[in-house]
């Protein structure tokens, strides 16, 4: 708790991290979050991390857990592989994946062998491709995970109210959207906060991907506290710029949780 605090006083100071000596300067490093253009790209581009990464890693994770609950004879096997990823360090994904998408990487090779060089692309050298390239590495990883929740929850609901629901003429889509959905309402609340928190803080894959490039295209909050502080000896305003991640981290989560669970109620 202590550090956290001394933490804090530091965000009201201009100390470079290292000299004894600094200089109370109040509430100018928050001050300067909200007029730092490279600050407000990052906090843009997190969100869309988090965003992009809460709805399709979530969207795919339940697509994975309906296909592995059905009765298909590997879907034992298959849950084990779609899960690997997940228990995988993220430092090692993110090399692996760095190395894929080069321009004379795995995924350009296989293109060009199969006739497709239209495709071949400078993946995380393109402004414009950089960023959803970090997504969906993150997605491939962790889509697995939500998975795996989903599919905890799918195995919780009483296989009678199926049948009832069979009985009753329902089709697929009525089955699912009448009664798996709600039921599933516990497992969407954890999937969705705990994508969300990820996708806030994301950090290890864009440092190792791209450190934050182009330019400032794949910034985040989180690479962006930690340039200023040991690139540029801001620590001052590194930990105001991490404060300011934390408040975004936990209204995000309040909300998002506050409605979650109100929409389990109904």
């Amino acid at each position: 708790m202590i550090p956290s605090w001394r933490g804090a006083f530091y965000a009201l100071t201009d100390w470079d991290g290292l000299s004894p000596q600094f200089e109370f300067i109040g509430l100018d490093n928050f001050f300067r979050v909200f007029r730092d253009s490279a600050a407000g790209a990052s906090i843009l581009n997190t969100a869309l991390y988090a965003v992009g990464i809460m709805v399709i890693q979530n969207f795919i994770g339940l697509l994975l857990a309906l296909g592995v609950n059905s009765a298909i004879r590997s879907r034992n096997w298959l849950r084990v592989l779609f899960f690997a990823p997940a228990v995988v360090t993220p430092l090692v994904v993110a090399n692996l994946w760095q190395y894929i998408l080069a321009p004379q990487g795995a995924l350009n090779i296989a293109l060009r062998a199969i006739g497709l060089d239209f495709l071949a692309q400078d993946w995380l050298g393109n402004a414009q491709l950089a960023l959803p390239a970090i997504i969906s590495v993150v997605v491939w990883q962790f889509a697995g995970y939500s998975m795996v929740i989903f599919l905890a929850g799918l195995q919780s609901i009483p296989e009678d109210v199926y049948e009832a629901a069979s009985l009753d003429g329902a089709g697929s889509f009525k089955t699912f959207w009448n009664i798996t959905r709600p039921l599933l309402g516990p497992s969407v609340t954890i999937n969705l906060m705990l994508s969300l928190i990820g996708g806030l803080k994301l950090f290890d894959q864009v440092l190792i991907m791209t450190q934050g490039g182009p330019g400032s295209a794949t910034e985040s909050l989180s690479t962006i506290a930690y340039k200023d502080a040991f690139q540029f000896q801001q620590f001052g305003y590194s930990i105001a710029l991490t404060l300011v991640l934390t408040v975004f981290v936990a209204v995000a989560s309040l909300i998002q949780f506050t409605l979650l669970r109100r929409g389990e109620n109904k």
